[in-house]
């Protein structure tokens, strides 16, 4: 039989979460509940503003545009996250704590002077196209601005810690003896690397591309100052519908399915990449 004092225990537990709880309930799932409600209802239920987002391929459109920017900075973060996160698990300790310094770094700084440096770089008149200039490499400025290239950097630029810090965090965990044994057993370093190193890293890969992934897609200052007419993404098309169209139930209906999307490809990634490993998961 449980005891009166383990009882005791087990309901003060509980009650030690219920803010928590409290707190979830009210930031995270009433939020998302209201969207679904607003997003259905208009006032009476319906699905037309669903149906006019497949319909009207403007809006499709810009969904694929959303997806694809998000997609290409992933990768882009991947490609220059990991021999970052990598170097940081074979440096010594004072090395690494400086090199941390400079990844932190543009988290001191604010999202909007960061955008706004890009711009005085990328410009007609910019650091860059003025040094190409005077060195005589080309003749007209490049259009660095305002476009998918510039979008891009921009975002990279932001997003790149929360890559390289998903991957050490799961380097920092592998086994170097792992890697040892393979090359004592005559493997070369990379083979080594390959069939047993990176292996082991893919949980961090998975969770680094999911962060970059999301918080990509959901960016609004970046594509707002760096992209042009052609570079309209979901979040500016959300807040186009709340604050000059008035129409929440369709700006709902739109970050809905953004969510449902998030949804389906963390499953798949989670799947392929066993990202639930992270936090104590089964692969």
């Amino acid at each position: 039989m449980i005891s009166v004092r383990s009882l005791k225990m087990t309901m003060l537990k509980y009650w030690l979460l219920l803010p928590v709880f409290i707190y979830l309930l009210y930031f995270f799932v009433y939020p998302i509940f209201s969207l679904i409600l607003t997003s259905f209802f208009d006032p009476e239920i319906t699905l037309k503003h669903y149906i006019r987002l497949y319909q009207k391929p403007v809006y499709l459109k810009v969904i694929f545009l959303t997806l694809k920017l998000s997609f290409f900075c992933t990768m882009l973060s991947i490609i220059l996250g990991y021999p970052i996160a990598y170097l940081l698990k074979k440096v010594t300790s004072n090395v690494r704590n400086i090199l941390m310094i400079f990844i932190v770094l543009p988290f001191w700084t604010s999202v909007l002077v960061r955008m706004y440096a890009w711009m005085v770089i990328l410009g007609r008149d910019g650091i860059i196209n003025s040094t190409l200039l005077k060195m005589g490499i080309i003749s007209v400025p490049l259009n660095l601005l305002y476009n998918t290239f510039s979008v891009t950097i921009g975002m990279v630029h932001f997003l790149l810690p929360f890559m390289i810090f998903s991957l050490y965090s799961v380097m920092n965990g592998i086994d170097e003896n792992t890697v040892r044994a393979a090359k004592s057993l005559g493997a070369h370093p990379f083979t080594a690397f390959v069939k047993v190193f990176f292996p082991q890293s893919l949980p961090g890969v998975g969770a680094g591309s999911l962060t970059v992934f999301i918080l990509a897609a959901g960016f609004f200052v970046t594509p707002a100052l760096l992209g042009g007419r052609k570079n309209i993404v979901i979040s500016m098309l959300i807040e186009n519908q709340v604050n000059i169209n008035i129409n929440w139930p369709f700006a709902a209906a739109i970050a809905f399915v953004l969510l449902i999307i998030t949804l389906i490809l963390f499953n798949i990634a989670n799947k392929y990449l066993g990202i639930d490993a992270i936090w104590g998961g089964n692969r």
